[in-house]
């Protein structure tokens, strides 16, 4: 059973940066793709982006230019540096992983960002 523990989250204001962070346990290898959604009130959860085990990475419009996303593999952890915050990105992060490319999601339990105006 692959278990997911995010971290990172937090209060910023309009323009500024937080850095998540999501690793992944009880999993032996690369895990296939690990990533981000997020979920806004009111909302439907909605990817943020996404990236291999090879470093390709895959980004949503709302967040590409501001948003980098990275991984250690040997560690299965994955990172989300998000630059430049709108109040629009204020939403819970979930982190997930597929360990083989067939495979379901797993979820983290959500960490919260707010962006004060």
């Amino acid at each position: 059973q692959v278990q997911l523990v995010e971290s990172g989250g937090g209060l910023v204001q309009t323009g500024g940066s937080l850095r998540l962070s999501c690793t992944a346990s009880g999993w032996i290898g690369s895990i296939y793709v690990m990533g981000w959604y997020r979920q806004a009130p009111g909302k439907e959860r909605e990817l943020v982006a996404s990236i291999l085990s090879g470093s390709i990475s895959n980004y949503s419009d709302a967040v590409k230019g501001r948003f980098s996303i990275s991984r250690v593999n040997a560690r299965n952890t994955v990172y989300l540096q998000m630059n430049n915050l709108e109040p629009e990105d204020t939403a819970v992060y979930y982190c997930y992983a597929r360990p083989r490319k067939p495979d379901p999601h797993y979820w983290g339990q959500g960490t919260q960002v707010t962006v004060s105006s």
